[in-house]
């Protein structure tokens, strides 16, 4: 739950210094935790639970260094919203046939959903942050 407060939180605030930087901080330690978590216990179980094993190692695609090379800010969004929706899948996986509503969906569904919703989603606000930079670098400053 904490991953997944603070990575909306991380996404909802102002993208500057600040409240985006810290929500972001306590973001990445809690997925890494949940990712080491997820990894550990689906080798414990892996007859049962082998999936969590993927789900952590492919949406820890994590993209956020402090180095600024071209196109930077671009692999920032997909890798962080792209491992936000590993997030959620797992989640979905595991609890959502008790949530109301979903509950009335397919089990497969579960799997396909947060990608489904989640990646036009960051074709948007890629596409918005790389207009926003490429006029930047055009202002003389």
């Amino acid at each position: 739950m904490i991953c997944l407060l603070s990575g909306a939180v991380s996404m909802l605030v102002p993208k500057t210094k600040g409240g985006h930087t810290k929500w972001g901080k306590v973001y990445h330690g809690a997925y890494a935790a949940l990712a080491a978590t997820a990894i550990i216990l689906s080798v414990w179980k892996w007859n049962e639970i082998a999936y969590l094993f993927y789900i952590a190692v492919f949406s820890y695609g994590y993209a956020s260094r402090k180095q600024k090379w071209k196109s930077w800010l671009q692999h920032h969004i997909r890798g962080m919203l792209g491992s936000y929706i590993g997030a959620v899948t797992a989640l979905l996986v595991n609890i959502g046939d008790s949530i109301p509503l979903l509950n009335k969906l397919p089990d497969l569904s579960y799997w396909f959903l947060p990608t489904i919703i989640g990646s036009p989603l960051i074709y948007i606000v890629a596409r918005r942050y790389r207009k926003t930079s490429s006029v930047l670098k055009k202002i003389p400053y």
